[in-house]
């Protein structure tokens, strides 16, 4: 069923507004306890790509996944985001992947992607894709939210607000 863009369109405001507020109140990104994480409900989602195939994230399994929930009307989002491309091509060859789970319209999305050269896989979210989030532990619905995923596909590290490379890369080493 296909919902009107502009419920979506609010989603995502409603989201953006919620992130602005969590990145004032928490600065650099805060670790978050991930044991509420419904990594079954993760791992058996699928959702859009930029071209509209839909991309199961079970296909990432095996690998250190990195799932970032941002958007690009988000500044703490597009702060992270040129770490992220440098983490990915610094480690993708060693089994890190990163995956981009973006709440906003596609053609936005794919402006954003063109311009900043994200090197990894962007899915489009949508309504699924916020409550994708609340099954990755962000309970708050704040942007970015940032989950890592370890070889096995359990959860490691839940981010709120925007996390520096090196914050990350800290996280992610021990687990290549």
């Amino acid at each position: 069923m296909r919902r009107p863009r502009w419920i979506m369109l609010a989603v995502a405001i409603a989201f953006g507004l919620m992130g602005v507020l969590a990145a004032r109140l928490v600065g650099e990104s805060q670790t978050r306890s991930v044991q509420g994480v419904n990594t079954a409900q993760l791992w058996s989602a699928s959702l859009p790509d930029l071209a509209g195939a839909q991309q199961p994230l079970s296909q990432w399994r095996g690998r250190v996944v990195v799932i970032n929930f941002w958007a690009p009307w988000c500044p703490p989002c597009r702060q992270e985001i040129p770490g992220f491309i440098r983490l990915q091509e610094r480690y993708g060859a060693q089994g890190l992947q990163f995956i981009g789970i973006a709440l906003d319209d596609a053609f936005s999305v794919r402006q954003y992607v063109d311009e900043a050269g994200i090197n990894y896989p962007i899915l489009l979210g949508g309504v699924e894709g916020a409550l994708l989030g609340q099954a990755a532990g962000n309970s708050r619905g704040g942007l970015p939210y940032t989950l890592l995923l370890d070889r096995q596909g359990r959860p490691v590290a839940g981010l709120v607000g925007a996390v520096s490379e090196r914050r990350l890369e800290e996280l992610v080493q021990p687990l290549l």
